[in-house]
Formats: C-alpha cells, sequence, structure tokens
C-alpha cells in the first residue's frame, strides 16, 4: 500500500458525500483517565499555530468498494466502526495547569454517536480535489471533536469492472498511527458487508488507546533521568557534534514563510527482489531494517563521507494481542547510530545496524516528550527513517485491486523523514524534504543510491571498499 498525500490518489468527476459524525452534548461523560504523553504534547505543540512545527497534522487512507453506495448501510457500517474503536468517542482538551494533569478527557459511550452526511451536487475531479484538501484538514483539527472525517466519492463514469465508489477517512495524529490507518480499509469494509448483507464481519475485540495511554503514563510515573532510556537519549544526543541527528548531505536554509514540503514516492523493491533482499540479511543474522539501515549508512558513506550515520527511527508500542488491531497512537521512538569506519561489505553493516537496534530498544518504550522533558531539551524528530512490515494486514492482498493508499497531510518542516513500507507487493518508499534547491539535488539522489544497494544486495553482489563523499552530490549550502 502506497504512502502518499491526497494530491497523488486519482480522483475522478462524481459525486462527494460527506459523513459527519455527532453526539448530542449530554452524551459526553468526564473520562478520568489521564492522556498519553504523546497525545499531550501534540496539542501542546500544535496549540495556537495551524501550520506550526508539526511534522504530521493528519493521517488517513483511500480505497475502493465495489458496487453502488448503500447510503444507510454505510452510516451504519461507519457508526459500529466508531464504536468498536473507543478514541472516536473521546476529546481532550488541554486544562492548562500541568499540576492537574494537564489535559481533560470526555468520553461517550457505544451508541453514542450518530453519522449524517452531505451529498454534494456532481462536480469536476479539480473542484473535488479542492474540496476535499479543505475538509480533511478543517475536520482533522486536534483541540475538536471529532477529530476525523469520512467522505466517499461516486465517480460518473463506470468502467468495464462495474460500479463502485471510493472511501475516504482522514485523523488527526493523535487519534491514529500510520499502521491503524492501514486497517481501515479491511475493516470498514466487512462492517459495510455485514450490514448490507448480514453475513458477520469476522473482526477480532481490540483494546481501547485510553487505556493504553492511561498504563503507559502509570508506568512512567516513577522515570527518572537515570533511566536506561533517558540514558540513551542523552548520550545520542551528545554524538556527533550534539543535537538530534540530521540528513547527512545539506538542506539549503529554510523557505520563508509556509512552505509545503516536498515529495517523493518511489518503488525500491517487486516482492521477488525483497524476498532476496529479506534472506541476505537473515543469513547476516539480522531483520529488514538492519539491512535497509546498512544501505543508508553506505549511501551516506559515499554521498557524504561520513564516518558515524545518525538517524531517528519509530518502533512500535504494541505490546499484546489487545492492541494489535486498536486505533491509536502506538509509536515510540529510538536514535540510530552506525558506526561506519573500517567496512565494505553489507553483511558487517548489517550486523552493526542490527546490534545498534537492540542497544536501544529500551528507549522506544518511553515516551518520546517524557525523556525530553526530563532532559530539559526540546526534542523533534529532524531525519527519521521508518519501516513497516504491512504484508499481514488483514485483506492485504486486495489492496491493488481496492486502490488502496495510506494519506497523510502536507507538512512544512524543514525535515527529511523516510517511509519504508513492505507489501505484498515489494518495498515502497515514501519521502518528504525540504523545498529547497540544495534538498532536491541532494534528497532524490540519496534515495536513488539507496535503492541500487538495495536491488545489489538483493542481487548478492559484494560492496567495493567506498569511497567517502566521491560521488559529486553538493554539499554546501545547509
Amino acid at each position: 500500500m502506497e504512502f502518499t498525500e491526497l494530491a497523488d490518489y486519482p480522483i475522478p468527476a462524481g459525486v462527494l458525500t460527506e459523513w459527519l459524525p455527532c453526539a448530542a452534548e449530554d452524551a459526553w461523560r468526564t473520562d478520568p483517565r489521564p492522556v498519553s504523553h504523546v497525545h499531550e504534547a501534540h496539542l501542546r505543540r500544535t496549540a495556537g499555530s495551524r501550520y506550526g512545527d508539526v511534522p504530521d497534522a493528519w493521517l488517513g487512507t483511500a480505497f475502493e468498494v465495489r458496487g453502488h453506495l448503500e447510503p444507510e448501510p454505510f452510516r451504519r457500517a461507519l457508526e459500529r466502526w466508531i464504536d468498536r474503536h473507543e478514541p472516536l468517542r473521546s476529546h481532550v482538551t488541554l486544562s492548562g495547569d500541568a499540576a492537574a494533569g494537564g489535559a481533560i478527557r470526555r468520553t461517550t459511550p457505544a451508541g453514542a454517536v450518530s453519522v449524517r452526511f452531505i451529498r454534494h451536487l456532481p462536480s469536476a475531479p479539480d473542484d473535488i480535489c479542492e474540496h476535499l484538501e479543505q475538509l480533511l484538514a478543517d475536520c482533522t483539527e486536534p483541540h475538536t471533536w471529532p477529530a476525523y472525517v469520512f467522505a466517499t466519492l461516486e465517480p460518473e463514469d463506470v468502467d468495464a469492472s462495474g460500479p463502485s465508489f471510493t472511501v475516504f477517512f482522514a485523523a488527526d495524529h493523535a487519534v491514529a498511527d500510520a499502521y491503524s490507518v492501514v486497517l481501515v480499509a479491511h475493516e470498514i469494509t466487512a462492517l459495510y458487508e455485514q450490514e448490507r448483507t448480514g453475513r458477520p464481519a469476522g473482526l477480532f475485540p481490540v483494546g481501547s488507546y485510553i487505556d493504553f495511554g492511561a498504563t503507559e503514563r502509570a508506568d512512567a510515573a516513577d522515570l527518572a533521568g537515570d533511566h536506561e532510556a533517558v540514558r540513551i537519549w542523552r548520550d545520542a544526543l551528545t554524538a556527533g557534534g550534539g543535537g538530534m541527528p540530521e540528513f547527512p548531505l545539506p538542506l539549503g536554509p529554510r523557505p520563508a514563510g509556509a512552505s509545503p514540503q516536498r515529495r517523493l514516492s518511489v518503488r525500491m523493491l517487486d516482492d521477488d527482489r525483497a524476498n532476496r533482499f529479506a534472506a541476505r540479511c537473515r543469513e547476516a543474522g539480522h531483520g529488514f531494517l538492519a539491512g535497509t539501515l546498512a544501505c543508508l549508512a553506505r549511501a551516506a558513506v559515499e554521498l557524504a563521507g561520513v564516518e558515524q550515520f545518525r538517524t531517528i527511527a519509530p518502533a512500535h508500542t504494541r505490546s499484546g494481542p489487545m492492541w494489535a488491531g486498536a486505533l491509536g497512537w502506538f509509536v515510540g521512538l529510538r536514535p540510530v547510530e552506525i558506526d561506519t569506519t573500517g567496512t565494505a561489505d553489507f553483511a558487517t553493516l548489517a550486523a552493526r545496524a542490527g546490534a545498534e537496534l537492540r542497544r536501544t530498544r529500551a528507549s522506544a518504550r518511553v515516551p518520546f516528550d517524557l525523556v525530553g522533558e526530563l532532559l530539559g531539551i526540546p526534542m523533534r524528530p529532524r531525519f527519521l527513517v521508518s519501516y513497516m512490515d504491512i504484508r499481514f494486514v488483514p485483506m492485504a492482498a486486495q489492496w491493488p485491486q481496492w486502490n488502496a493508499r495510506t494519506l497523510r497531510s502536507r507538512s512544512y518542516t524543514h525535515d527529511v523523514f523516510l517511509w519504508f513500507n513492505r507489501s505484498p507487493k515489494g518495498v515502497n518508499l515514501a519521502g518528504r524534504f525540504p523545498d529547497t534547491p540544495t534538498a532536491a539535488a541532494n534528497v532524490p539522489p540519496f534515495v536513488e543510491r539507496v535503492r541500487t544497494l538495495m536491488h545489489e544486495v538483493s542481487e548478492d553482489r559484494e560492496w567495493d571498499t567506498p569511497e567517502r563523499g566521491n560521488r559529486g552530490a553538493p554539499t554546501t549550502g545547509r
């Protein structure tokens, strides 16, 4: 499933319908469960500024459903899905009093949220895309409820495969992480079929991220500066000249004003090459992420001449079966530093990457924002490399048939984020980088070199001794 922006999703002429959750004022109850650290920090970062230095405002998905849209079954399916995931029925506001907990939560019981719909007149593709962009941005604001929205698009023209309609869903990051939105297509499709035909959706029970966040906060209540996770981060921030890891090549000065980042999407490996790459990683005694980091480190050596490759790597915090299909922000962050000196071969770099991932594992289990509070340092990822294997998500094999994509909002930061996603079709990379000539000259060639290195590994080709920083990428103008 490709991770992209709405502007890159094919939108035909047709009829757009907005599906809007609502709840009566007397349905809300004060909820004593505390908010997770990452949720509270997200609210504080976004308070008073729509386009602040927040890496992501919303995440979402788009997918097609075969057949004509049946409004009432679809409406009921959305209501059943909202009942299934408690965070969709809960809202947090900042209290301004950190000593009192910092935030106030209100929650509605299952069955209290209804969905109404607004059907628009037939429109052209550009008009629909513009309307959707505004709808998804306005209805996923983190300080209001609901911080999520649904829409459907019924195309004017019916292709040879028969009628279909497209479902769009977007939510503020505090409601859903990237893995959460990967699950949406299957769950909503299954619930819609249940409402249409009576056939059970067969969805397994899930836990509530609200409970997870409360437990996480309780577990971290006594965290101190000598905790292993805090020590790992403290050491990482003093390495490599100090500060958060940054992209190894220059990005140029930050553009004046609110300039959205550039985006890229690259097919890194088809399924056959991905399987062979994975086999090489196993031969080296490590996993796919370690092998990917080895290729990134090697590219950094060749293009930037670095001796220490540094980045930030997310890791999921879904620690039990009840969280496997839950909607929420189950993501921790860990620093990664790979020594590239004295080595030329893939196996050695993969081993160093694997050892580093083991060494820093504990740092991803502690809320990133809490570590920043304990260290007294504002922390924000500047160069992030994510890997997610989504081959075994329910109905993953149907994603191409459904034209399913994960969506992300525009971003206005001066950072580089690279997301590697492995699906049944292979490995796709989605990237973001600043809208500067320097970044445009450096980031895509870096990604292309990583792609070439991954191909070489999949072909069982050995790497030559690297010549550091010799491939002609610009090296000035940060």
